[in-house]
């Protein structure tokens, strides 16, 4: 009777695990019939009508095979691998690699070698019809702007074989037509200068669609080279500095509104380069006299590349960051050396005035620039910090600073800078290039005022040593709550006390009470290291002590009075002894501070 049981148990046990395995899709067990049902049972097993009460009663065996052959069987948890696919060998990868890159390589120099051939083909033919007559001027610019058009519809007819290097051609036919409207304007005369105007703006126009229609950065540099470089290819004493300015001008417009549509930085940047310096090249060329004039260009070209950087951050969404604001301080110096050279021969008085406006504008669009995005701007924040750096050091100290009043300028305006660049910016890098200027204005006249080099002529220049002492002091309590200039806090404590053992060989003309002063110096740092608990002061104390010492022993000691060397070795014995009681007392403070 009990094996009869088990079996029966064992069969209710196998119909579950075959309901669940159906289900999990694990296993793929037989699906019973209407006709015949499912059972495990071995063939002597006795019929189902005998199972006792308490065994599950077995299920329909129709309902869940029609289910089942209804649903679709979901995917296998576990899939079987997937054969490898066939790989190069990795020479062969690499050889394949350096192949492609060879060849687009050298098709783009060919096909830059080509089409800046053609330009230069053009220009030639324009300056041998100049030079040689052999072609009227009504000729020789039509034949130049069908040349261009030309290049331009050779280039929309290659752009199903290869866009990117068909669009080479369009760039130089837009070159090409800039020659031409400029040839026929300001050399023949034979295009009035509105006419030539509208004609200029609608070669731009066609060239910011074509760059859109090739979609290749390159055409877009070679047109805003082609176009900048067109006054030097057609150099002659014809034309003049207003029309090449208004020319210039334009071009810089359309470029820098091209640049922000396309969303390239690189091609304003170029074309800021080639107006300040192709303007300037061809300025010189002519020896024209009109400074006016190239001071409103010069102006009117900082004033447009300011706002397309500005206008590119802002309708882009693309803050400028440190690394890409590096290309933009090259244009900015070329601003300001060109315009204060101009300035410095036209207008003496005005030029760093007028300099520290332009600085002034500089800041203005950086505060419009952070006030739209909403957020820091380290790129703009370097910069305006390397502008203001440049426009300080060099029309604000060196062009405006009396030489015999720097070391007092340096007294109120250096620790303004470094305040300055504390505050007013949050970017560390950006904070480099006015520490860097005001470290510089500041080492200068420390060795003058140190070394009492050149500083008979300044006024009170016997207080100036101690001025120094007490700024550099001043320096290192405040470096003390900045973590920026912690590392500059030991410089600036050992040439506080170079500073002030040189204000007490100034003001004192004994040498033995000079070095008392030392002296009393080192006991003074010890008690205040003592009291602020700060070791490093007390350390630098030292060296004051031994500096005394060395100048007691061997130099003080020769020619002093009886009387004199009394007293100061007097004064150095109680001040080395009190020097070695407070520095024990500090190295305590200081263990104790610590395990605290």
């Amino acid at each position: 009777m009990h094996s009869e049981n088990d079996e029966l148990r064992l069969t209710a046990l196998e119909r579950r695990l075959a309901r669940i395995e159906a289900t999990l899709q694990l296993a793929t067990p037989p699906m019973p019939t209407s006709a015949e049902p499912a059972s495990t049972e071995p063939a002597s097993a006795e019929p189902a009508s005998t199972e006792p009460a308490f065994a599950p009663p077995a299920p329909r065996a129709s309902a869940p095979a029609d289910a089942a052959a209804r649903q679709p069987a979901p995917a296998p948890l576990i899939r079987p691998p997937s054969p490898p696919p066939a790989r190069r060998s990795f020479g062969a990868a690499t050889s394949a690699v350096s192949d492609r890159a060879d060849a687009r390589f050298i098709g783009s120099i060919l096909g830059w070698g080509g089409a800046l051939a053609l330009v230069l083909a053009a220009s030639y033919l324009i300056r041998l019809a100049i030079d040689s007559g052999w072609l009227t001027p009504v000729r020789q610019v039509a034949f130049a702007a069908i040349f261009g058009v030309l290049l331009v519809a050779a280039g929309f007819a290659m752009r199903t074989i290869n866009r990117q290097y068909a669009g080479l051609l369009p760039a130089a036919g837009v070159a090409v037509l800039f020659l031409a409207i400029y040839g026929g304007h300001l050399y023949h005369e034979i295009i009035g200068a509105r006419q030539a105007g509208v004609a200029v703006l609608l070669v731009c126009a066609a060239s910011l669609w074509l760059c859109r229609a090739f979609s290749s950065d390159m055409y877009a540099l070679f047109a805003v080279a082609g176009s900048y470089s067109a006054p030097l290819l057609l150099r002659t004493e014809s034309g003049s500095i207003t029309d090449l300015a208004i020319y210039f001008t334009a071009w810089s417009v359309v470029f820098a509104i091209f640049a922000v549509w396309h969303g390239r930085r690189l091609i304003y940047l170029l074309a800021a380069y080639l107006a300040f310096v192709a303007f300037d090249v061809a300025w010189r060329q002519t020896g024209s006299g009109h400074w006016i004039a190239v001071l409103v260009f010069q102006s009117a070209q900082f004033l447009i590349f300011g706002l397309a950087t500005v206008m590119f951050s802002v309708r882009r969404q693309s803050p400028l960051d440190a690394p890409s604001a590096v290309p933009h301080l090259p244009p900015l110096l070329l601003f300001y050396f060109l315009q204060y050279t101009l300035l410095k021969q036209h207008l003496p008085e005005f030029a760093p005035w007028i300099a520290v406006l332009s600085l002034v504008l500089v800041a203005l669009l950086f505060l419009f620039a952070r006030g739209r995005e909403g957020q820091a701007l380290p790129g703009g924040e370097l910069l305006l910090s390397s502008y203001s750096a440049l426009v300080l050091f060099h029309a604000g100290y060196v062009e405006s600073v009396p030489h015999d009043w720097a070391p007092w300028f340096v007294v109120f305006a250096v620790p303004l800078l470094i305040y300055a660049g504390l505050r007013a910016v949050d970017s560390p890098t950006a904070r480099i290039p006015v520490w860097i200027v005001a470290g510089i204005i500041a080492l200068e006249n420390y060795f003058r005022v140190t070394f009492e080099t050149e500083v008979r002529a300044v006024p009170a220049h016997q207080l100036l040593p101690v001025a120094y002492a007490l700024l550099l002091y001043g320096g290192y309590w405040f470096a003390r709550r900045e973590r920026a200039l912690n590392q500059a806090r030991p410089v600036m404590l050992y040439m506080g006390h170079l500073s002030a053992m040189a204000a007490a060989l100034q003001l004192l003309t004994e040498p033995i009470l000079q070095s008392a002063a030392w002296g009393v110096l080192a006991v003074a740092c010890l008690m205040l290291s003592l009291r602020m608990t700060d070791k490093m002061l007390g350390q630098s104390s030292l060296a004051v002590f031994g500096m005394a010492a060395f100048k007691v022993l061997l130099v003080d000691l020769k020619g002093a009075s009886p009387v004199a060397r009394i007293v100061g070795l007097v004064v150095l014995g109680i001040a080395l002894y009190a020097g070695g009681l407070l520095y024990q007392r500090l190295l305590g403070a200081v263990a104790q501070d610590s395990q605290s």
